[in-house]
């Protein structure tokens, strides 16, 4: 399959170095302290907060900071694999636990000691970056639930094609397996980087290329994630 056109176009249209058509909401849960359903392309998640609350487990309560729970689950539909996913198989307890270290790293958990904060996140639609639209939607809910943060934690994927960059990278083009996949999330205002994972080898010669090219498309979506806030806030305020 041929993944950019002659014309210098991809599979679906976009320009190598495009996000997709990024949308989201906030507050779409009214029992939930903070939520946000967010679109990435064909990849839909939706995620919710409660919290801070006193720690359920006393065992595991933090004296000089808030305890963060992370659970991360797919939805049986929401890739065209038809198998059971509980929310305790292996592959979302790993996620979980990847998560959880993200945003300890920028809420302000010093904040609430003694407290807890649980973030729940599920893929309702998989089709390209699911970790990084969990990571936008997670970030969404946590402001719409006014926890404070660092700052935005924007999350984007980048991949290598015949020695071209490209961000955020469908399911077709992420089934490529030949293509390195870079999955990073930023701080945009500090260029702090608080993950970069890659799947697959790339030569060190491109490694800049596909770095920078991912670090374009965390700030691309955090223009969005942040209008979108600020539009919330004001509605809420109206």
């Amino acid at each position: 399959m041929e993944l950019i056109s002659p014309e210098g176009l991809r599979i679906d249209g976009r320009r190598p170095e495009e996000i997709r058509k990024f949308s989201c909401r906030l507050g779409v849960l009214s029992k939930a302290d903070g939520s946000a359903y967010l679109e990435q392309g064909n990849t839909k998640a939706l995620a919710s907060i409660n919290g801070p609350h006193q720690a359920d487990d006393r065992a595991k309560i933090k004296h000089d900071r808030v305890l963060i729970n992370f659970q991360y689950s797919m939805a049986t539909f929401s890739t065209n694999e038809r198998r059971s996913r509980s929310k305790g198989d292996k592959r979302s307890v790993d996620i979980s636990q990847l998560m959880r270290q993200i945003f300890e790293s920028a809420i302000l958990t010093d904040l609430y000691p003694k407290s807890q904060i649980d973030i729940y996140v599920q893929v309702l639609q998989a089709d390209g970056g699911a970790y990084s639209a969990s990571i936008n939607a997670a970030t969404l809910a946590l402001m719409d639930a006014g926890v404070p943060m660092k700052d935005f934690i924007c999350s984007c994927t980048a991949s290598l094609v015949d020695d071209k960059t490209i961000i955020d990278v469908n399911n077709s083009e992420e089934a490529q397996f030949r293509n390195p996949l870079l999955t990073l999330a930023v701080l945009p205002t500090s260029d702090e980087i608080i993950l970069c994972q890659m799947k697959s080898r790339i030569h060190a010669d491109h490694l800049e290329n596909i770095l920078n090219a991912g670090i374009k498309g965390c700030k691309d979506i955090y223009e969005i994630m942040h209008r979108e806030v600020l539009n919330h806030i004001q509605e809420a305020a109206a």
